[in-house]
């Protein structure tokens, strides 16, 4: 049987924590209060930002005058959220969170400006790109950092439950990243994934001109309604990783997706341009 995804099962308890401490009209002052912590450690636990002990649930639970059925339930989720997958061993936190959230996802939505994201690239392509954002980095770490980015793209053949959808900007095409044979093999890649009936691929032409992307890239995450867990904005640049999942923002990121695939070239065309630029690298 396989472990349930501890990052989902930890912002699952975080949710339904925050829910309880808000039905009972308590403040998260009032909740450390009277469990003798500190304000912060009941933020970061309602925010998923850190782990919950067994004993924080118990006395959360005894604090909200919880039922014992859903004493247990949360008890488990607690117990779920403590196991291991894979990427809770990599040493970022945010980045454990996205991969965490990303293996759970059922649609995938992601905008780029820069480079070919990172479920779709090649490994040359990834250590030329992973070199060029960090030129210092120690070739252990890169060559561990690869390894993770190969192995998330396992989730690109589960067709049964991830849509993928990416918008990539025309210039991604030109870029030279790494060696000539190494574009070829990236843009080639693009074409073959593409071809996957869960994947979709557009390319949003120069003559699209000025438009709503140019902001930042983003990638927007979904989860099954059951799930329990909020569609989040997911944004990465030079300063961190953020999670955006206020309504508002998210429905705004929804309508800049609606613009951009307006913009984008058709997936057949798309396809035949990434072609086209592959056909100068050979």
């Amino acid at each position: 049987m396989s472990i349930p995804n501890p990052t989902l099962r930890q912002r699952q308890l975080a949710m339904r924590l925050r829910e309880l401490r808000n039905e009972k009209n308590l403040s998260i002052a009032d909740v450390a209060q009277q469990l003798l912590c500190s304000p912060a450690k009941i933020s970061r636990i309602e925010t998923a930002q850190r782990g919950v002990s067994l004993r924080d649930v118990r006395d959360l639970c005894r604090l909200y005058e919880v039922s014992a059925a859903e004493s247990a339930q949360l008890m488990t989720l607690a117990k779920d959220a403590r196991q291991k997958e894979w990427w809770q061993f990599y040493d970022n936190r945010e980045l454990r969170q996205m991969l965490g959230l990303e293996a759970e996802a059922s649609a995938i939505t992601e905008y780029e400006i820069t480079t070919v994201p990172g479920l779709l690239q090649t490994e040359d392509y990834a250590r030329a790109v992973i070199r060029g954002w960090l030129p210092r980095i120690a070739p252990d770490v890169l060559d561990d950092r690869v390894k993770v980015r190969m192995k998330r793209q396992e989730w690109l053949y589960r067709a049964d439950t991830l849509r993928y959808w990416v918008l990539l900007d025309e210039s991604v095409l030109y870029r030279h990243v790494g060696s000539p044979p190494t574009m070829l093999d990236q843009l080639d890649r693009l074409v073959e994934l593409s071809e996957l009936p869960h994947v979709t691929i557009q390319v949003i032409p120069f003559t699209a001109g000025a438009h709503v992307g140019f902001d930042s890239t983003f990638r927007l995450m979904e989860f099954d309604h059951d799930s329990g867990i909020a569609d989040t904005i997911f944004v990465e640049h030079q300063m961190g990783l953020f999670y955006l999942e206020a309504d508002k923002v998210v429905r705004r990121f929804r309508e800049i997706i609606d613009h951009l695939r307006a913009e984008a070239l058709g997936i057949q065309e798309s396809r035949r341009r990434i072609t086209e630029m592959a056909a100068k690298f050979a």
